[in-house]
């Protein structure tokens, strides 16, 4: 069974910082693209980050430029996103993908994860 699973989320203030993790399991995913993406209630799901398979290539999305980093585990098939001065918008559930295409709208993608609640208190 093709899984990605997330980890890592929590409750933080505002200013702080949370890494999220993501695993894959099931099949390779060391030539796909993987990517962060979030939801926050009665908003549609948005795009945060995404990294190639080689780890050398990256794409974030305005609103996390300079806050959030997104890196690939030795082993390719996990990723990771490291949150800093994080602020109450970012609030969202945050959703780990994997796809064929590096992209940065929900349809790149074909594997998602279940997401992991992140919640900025001001």
């Amino acid at each position: 069974q093709v899984q990605l699973k997330e980890s890592g989320g929590g409750l933080v203030q505002a200013g702080g910082s949370l890494r999220l993790s993501c695993a894959g399991s099931g099949r390779t995913f060391t030539t796909y693209g993987m990517g962060w993406f979030r939801q926050a209630p009665g908003k549609e799901r948005e795009f945060v980050a995404a990294i190639n398979w080689s780890g050398g290539s990256t794409l974030y999305a305005d609103s996390v430029k300079g806050r959030f980093t997104i890196s690939r585990g030795n082993d390719k098939n996990s990723v990771y996103l490291q949150m800093n001065s994080l602020k109450p918008e970012d609030t969202a559930v945050y959703y780990c993908a994997a796809g064929r295409v590096l992209g940065v709208t929900p349809v790149s993608y074909g594997y998602w994860g279940q997401g992991t609640q992140v919640t900025v208190s001001s």
